[in-house]
């Protein structure tokens, strides 16, 4: 294996990470701001305000996308490790 195919091989690794992740990260930095907001608006400063309406979010959004980062996953792995692996 030589470096190109194994930095080109990182490369994609690292931009199914963000793809993986970008619907999770996006649904917490959105749902941050909004009880951002609300809690200035509001001064209401309660801790568990943010934490868990966040967790819910992101685990409702991991709950409809799994199928999609499973499939992203798969195909990554069975594309492009095994056939390397196997040296084809």
């Amino acid at each position: 294996m030589d470096e190109t195919l194994l930095f080109d091989m990182l490369r994609q690794a690292l931009l199914i990470a963000v793809r993986i992740s970008a619907p999770m990260l996006a649904v917490a930095l959105i749902a941050g701001v909004v009880i951002g907001l609300f809690q200035a608006l509001t001064s209401v400063q309660e801790m568990t305000l943010t934490f868990v309406p966040k967790v819910g979010l992101m685990l409702g959004v991991f709950w409809v996308t799994m199928s999609f980062m499973t499939t992203a996953l798969s195909d990554f792995y069975l594309g492009q490790i095994i056939p390397l692996i196997a040296g084809s």
